[in-house]
């Protein structure tokens, strides 16, 4: 049912540990933290038509936006799991204003790792039951272990990053994740509450006929962009390609990875910088699919090689298939 191996996300983690280069048992301590908090939140996603759960939560996060009230849920249930088992020393939200400093004054948790995690996203999908999902990004910190971690830690480029995943929380509910040798799926048995191992080394083709983009902001959209559209669109060869956007980057990634395809959100007249955010979604988004054998890029330069300068900074993101990527960015230059 769940594949050849029928191994569990706890076994494969401990067999594949010692390929790691940080093999502490810390890092697999924390995936199984993000693990335990994604079925919690899986479980109020599945149930989020029979509870008062849906809608919007009367506040905006940092960017402006309108938070749903899954959208909050998500939020506290992560950073309450990865407070409560001791593994991280700072932990960053796309929820929240600032990152949190995880202090402990037990001399035997001198944690080293710190998150970075987008608790829902596409959450505005949620009341029409369409594909929501969590991402994650985990660094090792530069600040000297045993002190309070400062933004240093946070900003850090996307190359830096020792892991990197998200959930997607659709018809099934996965859970895909990369250490840095290669990207494996993992889906959620129900019945049993446990993951298992269903789509190993996963790879983008390297080609696709799927192009991901809002074309609703198409007149705003740099010409570069729109040429390559139009390119997508045009009779020749074994295009027109296939046009499918969902508004959930991890639906539309996951999509994408599995069938060949691209994905767009650029810069725009409406948003000078894209939307997207460089460190909670494009930078473990760009790890992914890079350890997927695809390419990500701001449209002119490599996602992981940006160096951040704040917290909520925002990026043009172009991923997927390297052949449609390398493509779109000979449109754009």
């Amino acid at each position: 049912m769940f594949g050849k191996q029928h191994r569990t996300l706890g076994e494969f983690i401990i067999a594949n540990q010692d390929s790691f280069q940080y093999s502490s048992g810390e890092l697999s301590r924390l995936l199984n933290g993000i693990r335990l908090a994604a079925k919690v939140v899986n479980h109020e996603v599945n149930k989020a038509g029979l509870v008062d759960i849906l809608g919007d939560a009367g506040d905006t996060n940092i960017q402006g936006e309108d938070q749903k009230k899954l959208d909050v849920l998500a939020n506290e249930k992560f950073i309450q799991t990865l407070k409560n088992r001791e593994i991280v020393c700072g932990i960053a939200s796309e929820e929240e204003d600032d990152y949190i400093s995880i202090n402990s004054q037990d001399e035997k948790h001198q944690n080293k790792y710190i998150v970075l995690i987008d608790p829902l996203d596409g959450s505005s999908n949620i009341d029409v039951n369409v594909s929501v999902g969590t991402i994650f990004s985990i660094y090792r910190r530069v600040t000297p272990v045993g002190t309070p971690v400062t933004l240093e830690d946070f900003l850090q480029p996307g190359h830096k990053q020792i892991a990197a995943g998200y959930i997607i929380y659709g018809t099934s509910t996965m859970l895909v994740y990369t250490t840095g040798d290669g990207v494996n799926g993992f889906t959620l048995n129900p019945a049993l509450g446990t993951f298992y191992l269903s789509h190993p080394n996963m790879r983008f083709p390297e080609n696709g006929k799927i192009y991901s983009v809002n074309e609703g902001n198409y007149i705003h959209f740099p010409q570069g962009v729109k040429n390559y559209i139009k390119y997508c669109q045009r009779e020749e060869g074994d295009r027109p390609y296939t046009s499918r956007y969902i508004g959930s980057l991890v639906s539309d990634f996951h999509r994408n990875m599995i069938k060949g395809g691209i994905y767009m959100y650029p810069k725009s007249s409406k948003a000078s910088n894209g939307k997207l955010r460089l460190l909670y979604e494009c930078n473990p988004m760009a790890f992914l699919a890079e350890q997927a054998h695809g390419k990500a890029s701001d449209g002119r330069q490599r996602i992981m090689d940006i160096e951040p300068t704040e917290l909520h900074e925002r990026v043009p993101f172009f991923c997927g298939s390297k052949k449609m990527v390398e493509k779109a960015e000979e449109f754009m230059n």
